[in-house]
């Protein structure tokens, strides 16, 4: 963990699901509990047993301020921070729907931003994290913010904040998407006759299984599925229902990113 951040401090506004994963991933890799201030306004038993500064007097000039705070509490929340701005503390959203424009208004347009778009399982350490900057942003801030967000898993870097729709709708709210997916797989073995409990242990082992493997092995999600394809099998006779291009899994799945990131614009258009 940087030096600059153990000396000059790191503040956490917001401890919630996403804050906590990051912060227990930071503590973990040798981040001083003394560097940290945490802003929530109902502090989690865990966070009390932390070590960190909890709602305290904060430094003037912190290295990083994350800004972990649901979309609709940004109004009131970042005003608090605005003596920071415009100088050299460097600004981490991971707040959806709020754009880089808005904390420059808010924070000044000198101030270093970041804006982060992690998903859900950063909880267990396993999330993607896309990332990118303002024009204040220096590839050394960037380097500090993927340092911070590898915590809790992978970070990719993009090249301009109008992809960050397009994450939003496929890793951001991709992890509702594989729930779903478990729970109508298992409902579909109810179906077929398996009792409900062994259904449902089916379809997260093999999901959880087959995400693993494509994570792990060295050919592509299109050569594991023909891999498993055997001619004229189990496997083609389902792949040849959920891969028609007409009523199949394709145009099922950009329809459902599609939606979610045009919802995410329009969100940002809102801020």
């Amino acid at each position: 963990m940087s030096t600059d951040i153990s000396e000059r401090g790191l503040v956490l506004l917001g401890c919630g699901k996403m804050g906590s994963a990051m912060l227990e991933g930071w503590l973990a890799g040798g981040l001083p509990a003394t560097s940290v201030y945490v802003i929530d306004p109902n502090p989690s038993d865990w966070l009390r047993t932390t070590g960190v500064h909890i709602n305290a007097a904060l430094p003037t000039n912190p290295a990083i301020v994350l800004v972990a705070v649901k979309p609709q509490m940004m109004g009131a929340a970042l005003p608090t921070l605005q003596a920071m701005g415009n100088g050299e503390t460097l600004f981490v959203s991971v707040a959806a729907g709020t754009p880089i424009a808005h904390f420059e208004e808010v924070l000044g347009a000198q101030s270093p931003i970041i804006r982060a778009m992690p998903n859900t399982p950063a909880a267990v350490a396993q999330g993607i994290t896309a990332i990118i900057g303002n024009s204040r942003a220096t590839a050394a801030h960037l380097d500090m913010a993927e340092g911070l967000l590898k915590a809790v898993g992978e970070v990719v870097r993009l090249t301009s904040e109008a992809q960050i729709d397009a994450v939003t709708g496929v890793s951001g709210s991709g992890p509702a998407y594989v729930f779903h997916l478990i729970e109508t797989l298992a409902n579909a073995g109810v179906a077929q006759g398996l009792p409900a409990e062994m259904s449902m242990q089916l379809a997260k082992a093999t999901v959880a299984g087959a995400g693993a493997l494509a994570m792990q092995a060295s050919e592509s999600p299109s050569q594991l599925r023909v891999n498993v394809t055997s001619p004229n099998g189990t496997t083609q006779a389902g792949l040849e229902v959920l891969m028609d291009e007409a009523t199949g899994l394709p145009p099922l799945v950009e329809k459902t990113v599609a939606a979610a990131a045009d919802r995410s614009r329009e969100l940002a258009n809102d801020a």
